[in-house]
């Protein structure tokens, strides 16, 4: 049986994985929760790139990995082509906020990273919108301005934006597991001044809409 590993941001996302799937506390530290069962194990590594680059490394070094997850929501860049609750099967992900002026050509430091993992998902099987060919940007600030949100469209011509997945997309091309990574993403809210309000309102629902489709990748 495959070993899959699920990394999600913040404890009330996690929460609703854990409740699915049935898994218990196997290890604490001072911020982080590992849950297991089975096959199936999840890092919480609450938000911001460092935390979900430190963690992803630990997971990737310390377990076998067949398949790794990425999974939680995420802000709307994609004005009115996206709709709240929509999910996203990330293939393209953008690192907005590095600059980096020098002559060399650093691998690890390309501002994009593909995912190539196919998931032969028939959208019409849902009653929300599933897009298969996302486009991802991540910084590291909660984006709460229409000013902010707009500027990132622009450069990016992203769908979504949030704060982990180049992270976490990094360290599995390093460990040479980025065709096995799916990065599934939800949408809670516009970007706007009433972001972190609906984020915490649409959360479960977007999270459950993003289960959904877990579900058809893992074959569960």
């Amino acid at each position: 049986m495959k070993k899959i590993w699920i990394v999600t941001a913040m404890e009330p996302e996690a929460q609703i994985i854990i409740d699915f799937l049935w898994l218990k506390l196997s290890k604490s530290y001072k911020n982080i929760k590992i849950y297991e069962k089975d096959w199936y194990t999840l890092a919480s590594t609450w938000m911001w790139k460092i935390q979900a680059s430190i963690w992803s490394s630990v997971l990737c070094t310390e377990y076998w990995i067949d398949c790794l997850v990425n999974i939680w929501v995420a802000w709307n860049l994609n004005g009115n082509n996206v709709r709240i609750w929509d999910v996203f099967l990330i293939k393209e992900i953008i690192q907005h906020d590095m600059y980096l002026p020098l002559p060399w050509d650093l691998e690890y430091a390309k501002w994009k990273i593909k995912i190539n993992f196919e998931s032969w998902i028939n959208p019409s099987e849902f009653n929300f919108w599933f897009h298969e060919n996302g486009i991802c940007v991540t910084w590291d600030q909660f984006i709460d301005d229409a000013d902010r949100c707009n500027q990132l469209r622009n450069n990016t011509w992203a769908d979504i934006a949030e704060m982990e997945a180049y992270a976490v997309a990094s360290v599995a091309r390093e460990f040479w597991i980025l065709d096995n990574t799916v990065i599934i993403k939800s949408i809670s809210d516009w970007a706007n001044n009433d972001a972190c309000g609906w984020l915490y309102s649409n959360l479960e629902f977007a999270m459950n809409n993003s289960i959904e489709i877990l579900k058809k990748i893992l074959k569960i």
